[in-house]
């Protein structure tokens, strides 16, 4: 009998073979897997003393990867001045190679290493983040290359992770009809607050996709990788995701004054590179509450590979007190 393999795990050695007859960057003398997340990564070390980082990337509910997009994106940031780690190109000058896996062929891109640390909680690290991110904004108003495979919309973020999850083999009848409820009343929140800018997002700038470190003069700067989630798509959601990675996540929490902290230092150093709309600043709120949606729908998407119990139904109990605590969540500024 074949097995069938949800995802395959190939050793640091193995990508490091692969990689070194496709790009021409010379013989790789070291290797390390340092994550597996959505994608699986790792750092290659070549013997000329150039480092890449490699991402495997991994099936997802959303469809295939977007590499094409993501790549062009890049070029163009880096082109306009943005600290960015682009797509390495392979000696044939393609985006990503093939590579063939008991579970089907899988992508693997390469990309510009950086050095640092991901954002801290100081103050001027958090601003350094936020005029970064303001730049991508700024610098993607004339991005005219390929066309994004997806849009960062509702359609996207919250209404397509709402069913993934609720397909969750741990979803009882009963929070299936909390969790649709839910999301019902957060689609209609944010329709309702008519058309919302939208610029070229990121998608996952929760502060740990970007090194800070400081620039020539001394002045602290953000880095930005990790654009597999990037795509047009609403201010309001790219500026979200950071306010959502700070916040408790048990419902009966407060944020710190420490947290509220950190938001209002990114939040008014954004402001003060690039204006907001009031309508904008609105939508931030329950944009937090879309991206735990689009998260839950990833978790449900991973259960072969991760197993039921990466989201058990008390943890699915869990995030329905939160997500109500989050209807009325409101932001100083």
């Amino acid at each position: 009998m074949q097995l069938e393999i949800a995802q395959s795990t190939p050793t640091a050695q193995s990508i490091a073979r692969l990689v070194a007859p496709h790009y021409g960057f010379g013989p790789v003398v070291a290797a390390e897997f340092l994550r597996r997340s959505f994608n699986q990564v790792y750092r290659l070390d070549f013997a000329d003393g150039r480092r890449a980082v490699a991402r495997l990337c991994s099936q997802r509910p959303r469809g295939a990867d977007n590499l094409a997009f993501e790549a062009q994106a890049l070029a163009h940031w880096a082109d306009a001045g943005c600290a960015v780690a682009r797509c390495l190109p392979t000696a044939r000058g393609k985006v990503a190679i093939a590579v063939p896996l008991p579970e089907g062929e899988r992508a693997l891109a390469l990309f510009e290493h950086v050095d640092g640390e991901a954002t801290s909680d100081q103050a001027e690290d958090i601003q350094a983040f936020a005029r970064g991110l303001a730049a991508l904004h700024a610098a993607g108003h004339s991005y005219r290359g390929t066309t994004s495979a997806y849009t960062l919309d509702c359609e996207h973020l919250l209404l397509r992770p709402l069913q993934g999850l609720l397909r969750a083999p741990t979803m009882t009848a009963e929070l299936r009809l909390q969790f649709e409820q839910l999301g019902t009343r957060l689609h209609r929140r944010i329709e309702a607050m008519g058309p919302l800018r939208r610029v070229l997002c990121h998608g996952d700038a929760h502060g740990s996709n970007n090194f800070v470190m400081a620039d020539a003069a001394g002045l602290r700067q953000a880095w930005f990788f990790d654009f597999d989630e990037a795509g047009p798509g609403f201010l309001a959601y790219e500026l979200a995701v950071y306010p959502w990675s700070l916040f408790p996540r048990a419902a009966d929490a407060a944020p710190s004054a420490k947290v509220l902290g950190q938001w209002q230092h990114f939040i008014r150093a954004y402001r003060a590179a690039r204006p907001v709309a009031e309508a904008d600043l609105a939508a931030i709120a329950p944009c937090m509450a879309m991206r735990q949606f689009w998260l839950l729908g990833e978790y449900a998407g991973r259960v072969p590979v991760w197993g039921s119990q990466a989201m058990p139904t008390d943890y699915l109990r869990r995030q329905v007190e939160m997500l109500r605590r989050w209807e009325t969540l409101e932001l100083p500024l």
